[in-house]
């Protein structure tokens, strides 16, 4: 790797934790600099904007729950309720990831930016389409193998799943319920029973 990549990784790793501590806006040029030991001048060299770097650390979590949550979920699981039991408690573990204090920086982004126009929110928001996308198809593989019942609406399994997760972290980090996954556990299963297949 080249020493301007490396040092643009070790900008975007450090951006992330703190994002998911002080938020994207909470992100700063001249602290994130001074933490790293760089001119801000040098810091500027790798994001040109404040946008820049916000974009960055977005598809640095991005790539990272794909690699582990999406793909994980998908190689170890078969097709139907095993592959959906496999990315929910993936998801559960990244939720609680000590590499990222602050939690999730997906969950607490689409928060931060709802509300805020920019190439941030458009990322962030065409990127959640895609999650729920992919729940939803999980869902329709699941009808596919027999276990979920044939006239379930697939995109509204994958609403109720991710108000779960959005639960879960609401509970986790605000209300810091120490039954927070337990609870989540319980509504995933809740969720699930109402959704399987009759004999």
């Amino acid at each position: 790797m080249a020493r301007g990549d490396d040092t643009r990784d070790r900008i975007v790793d450090r951006a992330l934790r703190l994002a998911s501590r002080d938020g994207l806006e909470g992100l700063s040029i001249g602290g994130l600099a001074g933490e790293l030991g760089l001119s801000k001048s040098g810091l500027f060299a790798h994001f040109g904007s404040k946008e820049d770097l916000q974009l960055a650390v977005l598809r640095e979590a991005v790539a990272r729950f794909e690699g582990t949550v999406i793909r994980p979920a998908i190689a170890a699981a078969p097709r139907g309720e095993p592959r959906i039991r496999a990315l929910f408690e993936r998801w559960l573990a990244w939720m609680a990831d000590p590499a990222v204090p602050g939690g999730c920086v997906l969950l607490a982004a689409s928060v931060e930016l709802d509300d805020r126009e920019g190439r941030p929110r458009d990322y962030l928001a065409g990127t959640q389409r895609l999650l729920l996308g992919t729940m939803a198809k999980a869902a329709r593989l699941a009808i596919d193998a027999g276990h979920f019942r044939p006239d379930l609406e697939c995109e509204q399994f994958a609403f109720e799943l991710y108000a779960i997760m959005l639960a879960r972290g609401h509970w986790q980090r605000l209300l810091r319920d120490p039954h927070a996954d337990t609870r989540a556990r319980s509504a995933f299963e809740t969720l699930l029973s109402a959704t399987r297949a009759r004999s």
